[in-house]
């Protein structure tokens, strides 16, 4: 059985918050421990600390290697600014850098690559990476693309986070979304030199 934590958990949310945030917490139960507690107990009252020192060590080791949110808008705006084949070139030298092998999928409806590691294949849809409203249509036609084939992932790119309504059909139908900060990540290694 897979552990999966709660989406709305407090651990969660801190793992998800700027990695200083989860300092705060740790930091009012050590000075309480230190102010209520008998001499001989401050250090059992002070190990409930350490849960919100181990997020904040893992946010902050998550967040280090994202893009600023500069760095973020500059390549946003690069890659809304692409056409087609360069966006698309973009994204198959992004994956192939993460360690995937990529396939294009020419003239399908519903994903424009598939990724190959480890034995396990993952669908992607990119092709309408500068939609201002995504709708759930292409997302249903991805999930029911990836159970056609038996695919364990599938992804759906684009540059701005998709409406509430969209957010919930990609939660239903497994649809992993892919955008902003998260795009940025991914592809900004594979950005020609002259576009960083």
């Amino acid at each position: 059985m897979k552990f999966r934590m709660a989406p709305n958990s407090l651990f969660a949310i801190l793992l998800r918050s700027p990695w200083w945030i989860s300092l705060l917490p740790a930091a009012v139960i050590g000075l309480a421990s230190r102010a209520l507690l008998p001499d001989a107990y401050v250090v059992f009252g002070v190990m409930g600390a350490i849960p919100f020192l181990v997020i904040a060590v893992i946010a902050a080791r998550r967040q280090w290697a994202l893009p600023s949110e500069q760095e973020s808008t500059k390549v946003l705006e690069m890659l809304s600014a692409m056409g087609w084949r360069d966006f698309c070139a973009v994204m198959q030298a992004a994956y192939g850098k993460a360690g995937f092998q990529v396939t294009v999928l020419e003239g399908d409806r519903a994903a424009d690559l598939q990724l190959q590691r480890e034995g396990r294949s993952t669908l992607v849809a990119c092709r309408r990476w500068k939609a201002a409203n995504l709708g759930a249509d292409p997302l249903r036609q991805l999930a029911s693309a990836r159970r056609e084939r038996d695919v364990s992932r599938c992804v759906f790119v684009s540059l701005l986070p998709p409406a509430d309504a969209t957010q919930r059909v990609a939660r239903q139908e497994s649809v992993e979304l892919l955008n902003g900060v998260a795009l940025v990540a991914l592809v900004r290694a594979a950005l020609p030199v002259t576009q960083r």
